[in-house]
C-alpha cells in the first residue's frame, strides 16, 4: 500500500511481557486499519510472537511492521535470552527485569532519531520515554493496559493517604470516588506497602511521567465505566482516549487461534471438546501467564471443581508441572483420571480468546488481569475473581461491585512477587464460587448483565460507536498537531 502523504507514522512500544504485548499489537493493528503507519518495536525473540500474528494484516495491505532492538540481559544481570518478563522465576530476575528495561532508554532515542514519527505509543513501564521524545519535539502517548477504574482508585490513595493510619485487614472506604467502594491494606500492590523495589521506583516515575505525556490511551470502551473515564479525565484532569475492547480486532478463528503465545493445544481440539458440551456449562479457569501456584494450591482447585461437578478447561502454567514429587503429588492421586470427559486440562498457552468466545463456555475463574477481564466481558461470560498481585483486586471490585457481573473467591492478601507460597485458598471456597457462579437465579442475573455487555462492546469499536470515535477524533487530533513525517 503506498503511503499517503498525510500518513500518520506511529511507534508502539510495548512493555515486554505478554500482558502487555498482546494489547499494543492489537491496538498498532488497530491503528493501521484506521490508515496508520504502525511500528511495533521488540528485541529478538519477542519478533515471532508479533510477526506471527501481523503476517495476515500485511497481506490485506495494511501498514504494519516490526523494529528490532537488542534486550540488555546480560547488562542487567539476567541469563541470556531472558527478554519477556515470562521468563523471570525468581523476585531478583523480576528486579532485574525492570533495570533492563531502563537501559532501553539510549536505543529508544536511537529509533526516535532515525524514524522520526509522528507520535510514539510507549508501555507505562517506561517513564522516561516521554522526556527521550519531548527532546525531537515528538508527542508520546501513554499505555497503561489497565481500566479507568483502577487508574482511579489508585489515584485516590494516592491523594488522600486512607492506607497511613489502618492496620493491613482493616476495612476502608477508597475516598472521593464515584462509588462506595470498600478494601484492605493487605489487598494493595507492594508501592502502597513499603516495598522499595525496581517496579516502586518504576511506578513514582511513571506517574511524573503521566503528567507531561500528551494524553493516555485506554483499552476500554465508554460506556464499560462511564463513571470512571469521566473521573480521570475531569477530576484527575488527565487527557484519555478509550479505544477498546482493542482484542475485538481479532474477527476470526484464525486470528483467535494466533493472538498471544504459541498454544499448547491444537484450538480445534478445544473447539471439538467443547462442542459436545451444552451452552454455558463450562468453567475456564486460567490465572495468566506469570503467577505460579504452589502445589498445594492446584490440589485445593482439584479437590473444588471436582465436587463441583461442573465442566471445565484448566489451563496451567508449565512451571506448575514439573517433574518433582511435591507439585505431581495431586495428579498421582488421579484426579486427572477421575475427570476425564469432565474436564480439559492444558499445559502451557491456551488460545484464550478462542476458547472464552464458545457458546459452551458458562464462566470464567480468572486472576482479573485487565486483558481477561476485558475478553471475558466481550464474550458474555461472568467470572470467579480471584486476584493475585499489582492492580487485579481494583479490577476485581470493578467487576463484582459495579458491573456486578462476578463472584468474589474471597482471597484477602495481595502477593508480593509472582510466585508467592502463603495464599492457599480451600475446596469448600473454590466449590461454592464456581456453584454461585454457574448455577442458579444469581447466576442467571450475572450472565444476563455479561451478555448484555458483550453487545455494547461490539457496538463500541464499530464505526460510529464510542471507542472507534474516540479513536478518530485521535488521529485527527495528532494528523493537525503533530509535525509532519519526514521520512
Amino acid at each position: 500500500m503506498e503511503s499517503e502523504p498525510n500518513q500518520l507514522h506511529i511507534l508502539f512500544f510495548p512493555h515486554l511481557a505478554h500482558g502487555h504485548m498482546i494489547p499494543t499489537i492489537d491496538m498498532a493493528r488497530l491503528f493501521a486499519r484506521h490508515g496508520v503507519k504502525a511500528t511495533i518495536i521488540c528485541t529478538p525473540l519477542n519478533a515471532p510472537l508479533i510477526s506471527k500474528v501481523i503476517e495476515r494484516d500485511i497481506q490485506h495491505g495494511t501498514e504494519i511492521s516490526i523494529q528490532i532492538i537488542k534486550f540488555p540481559s546480560v547488562e542487567a544481570g539476567l541469563p541470556e535470552g531472558c527478554e519477556n518478563l515470562g521468563s523471570t522465576t525468581s523476585p531478583e530476575m523480576f528486579n532485574n527485569f525492570y533495570k533492563a528495561l531502563g537501559l532501553l532508554q539510549q536505543p529508544l532515542e536511537q529509533l526516535l532519531e532515525e524514524c522520526r514519527p509522528n507520535c510514539l505509543v510507549a508501555d507505562v513501564m517506561f517513564p522516561w520515554a516521554t522526556e527521550v521524545a519531548s527532546k525531537l519535539g515528538i508527542p508520546r502517548l501513554i499505555f497503561h493496559g489497565t481500566s479507568y477504574f483502577a487508574f482511579c482508585v489508585f489515584h485516590s490513595l494516592r491523594c488522600y493517604e486512607p492506607l497511613n493510619t489502618i492496620s493491613d485487614f482493616e476495612s476502608f472506604l477508597v475516598p472521593g470516588i464515584p462509588d462506595q467502594i470498600k478494601m484492605t491494606k493487605s489487598q494493595q500492590p507492594n508501592y502502597f506497602r513499603g516495598v522499595e523495589d525496581e517496579q516502586t521506583k518504576l511506578t513514582n516515575l511513571a506517574v511524573q511521567s503521566e503528567k507531561t505525556s500528551y494524553g493516555v490511551l485506554v483499552n476500554s470502551f465508554y460506556e464499560l465505566e462511564p463513571a470512571y473515564s469521566e473521573h480521570y479525565r475531569k477530576v484527575i484532569g488527565r487527557k484519555a482516549w478509550s479505544i477498546g475492547p482493542v482484542s475485538l480486532c481479532n474477527r476470526d478463528i484464525e486470528d483467535k487461534a494466533l493472538r498471544g503465545n504459541t498454544a499448547s493445544i491444537d484450538g480445534d481440539k478445544c473447539l471439538r471438546w467443547l462442542e459436545l458440551k451444552k451452552p454455558n456449562s463450562v468453567l475456564y479457569i486460567c490465572f495468566g501467564s506469570k503467577f505460579c501456584f504452589p502445589a498445594s494450591q492446584l490440589l485445593e482447585i482439584a479437590k473444588g471443581v471436582e465436587a463441583a461437578g461442573k465442566h471445565f478447561i484448566w489451563v496451567m502454567k508449565d512451571e506448575e508441572n514439573v517433574n518433582n514429587q511435591d507439585k505431581q503429588e495431586w495428579l498421582l492421586e488421579g484426579f486427572e483420571k477421575r475427570v476425564e470427559g469432565q474436564g480439559l486440562i492444558i499445559r502451557g498457552w491456551a488460545p484464550q480468546v478462542l476458547i472464552l468466545d464458545h457458546k459452551a463456555i458458562g464462566g470464567f475463574m480468572t486472576h482479573c488481569g485487565w486483558n481477561s477481564i476485558l475478553e471475558s466481558v466481550t464474550n458474555g461470560v461472568p467470572m470467579i475473581t480471584w486476584p493475585l498481585y499489582a492492580e487485579q483486586f481494583y479490577n476485581e471490585k470493578l467487576v463484582t461491585d459495579v458491573l456486578k457481573i462476578g463472584v468474589s473467591i474471597g482471597t484477602q492478601e495481595c502477593s508480593r512477587s509472582i510466585d508467592a507460597k502463603k495464599f492457599i485458598l480451600k475446596k469448600d471456597d473454590i466449590e461454592r464460587s464456581v456453584n454461585q457462579l454457574m448455577v442458579g437465579e444469581e447466576a442467571e442475573e450475572m450472565r444476563g448483565k455479561a451478555k448484555a455487555l458483550k453487545e455494547i462492546a461490539g457496538r463500541a469499536v464499530k464505526e460510529g460507536g464510542s471507542s472507534y470515535s474516540d479513536l478518530n477524533a485521535l488521529l485527527e487530533e495528532l494528523r493537525l498537531n503533530c509535525p509532519k513525517n519526514e521520512q
